[in-house]
């Protein structure tokens, strides 16, 4: 079978794994803004540690409804941003058969789309990979590249496993979780401090704030305090993941975040799905985080001023 897929989002995420599944056999459409014009003439080349490769859309639209097949998954690939609203981005193409995949960053993202939807499967996607687009049309791949995907909340489908099927055989790692939300609650042990640390330190890369003692002192504080809101959230972590969460920023490829890289081409950063959420089900829970809340008001503060630059 090769399914058919409408790729929302060809930055550096969305474009790499968009790729890799390509390369497996699926038929890959994708829907563009900003980079339209080039990804239609020329298509996405990729740099890749594994190997350079190029990826061309099996058609490039500006619109979903430009797109005349059926999807069999709609994977949303952009950044969660207040100001994109991704039931009304897709909502012409989402059929009785479509799958959504969130292939984004972020805690309690998928509710949205889960209630606009709620016919729908609707499948949560984590990334770990070290990835950017420096120019519309490259994708640089310095590390990393695995993939877990599940049901939301819970659970797998035939649809996952044959998701999950076409990801490895792309070369990506791909694991299925029938716990996405726990999953979700670890990603976010690495994004909550040090995303917001590598702007707010004026440009540290991950393995600056690694070997930074007050650096990884701060971002203890925020992962214990993450660790406690996964608890009352029902998806309690061992306290061995901090360790390995310093471990691999440690190990891995010094890079920048994705929140710096936004920072520094004064694009919007992630500040809710990555922050303000948290501190909502903080609220929600009346748990104290003043780490979190102290990241949350600073960051939410430099986020407004650079995009006025």
């Amino acid at each position: 079978m090769n399914p058919q897929i409408l790729l929302v989002g060809t930055g550096a995420v969305g474009g790499y794994y968009g790729a890799r599944l390509s390369q497996a056999g699926a038929r890959v459409s994708a829907l563009c803004r900003s980079d339209y014009d080039l990804v239609k003439k020329n298509g996405i080349a990729i740099r890749s540690v594994s190997g350079d490769y190029h990826f061309t859309p099996e058609k490039v639209v500006r619109a979903v409804d430009e797109c005349r097949s059926e999807p069999d998954y709609i994977i949303v690939a952009t950044k969660v941003l207040p100001e994109i609203n991704i039931p009304d981005t897709i909502r012409k193409k989402v059929f009785p058969k479509t799958s959504i995949v969130l292939l984004q960053n972020g805690i309690d993202i998928e509710e949205p789309v889960a209630s606009a939807f709620p016919e729908n499967e609707l499948i949560s996607a984590i990334a770990f990979i070290s990835v950017s687009r420096p120019e519309y049309g490259l994708i640089e791949h310095r590390d990393y590249g695995s993939i877990r995907l599940g049901r939301y909340p819970s659970g797998s489908s035939e649809k996952i496993e044959l998701l999950a099927g076409l990801f490895r055989k792309g070369g990506v790692p791909c694991e299925i979780d029938s716990d996405i939300v726990t999953a979700r609650w670890r990603k976010l042990m690495w994004n909550a401090p040090f995303n917001p640390i590598s702007v707010l330190a004026g440009g540290a890369d991950t393995r600056e704030m690694a070997e930074s003692a007050p650096a990884l002192m701060l971002a203890r504080k925020v992962m214990e305090e993450i660790r406690t809101l996964a608890e009352k959230s029902g998806h309690p972590l061992p306290p061995s993941i901090i360790d390995g969460v310093i471990e691999s920023a440690l190990s891995m490829t010094p890079s920048k975040t994705s929140m710096l890289q936004d920072y520094e081409l004064k694009r919007p950063m992630e500040v809710e799905a990555i922050l303000g959420n948290a501190v909502r089900i903080a609220r929600r829970y009346d748990v104290h985080v003043p780490h979190l809340d102290s990241l949350y008001g600073l960051l939410s503060l430099v986020d407004k001023k650079n995009r006025k630059v």
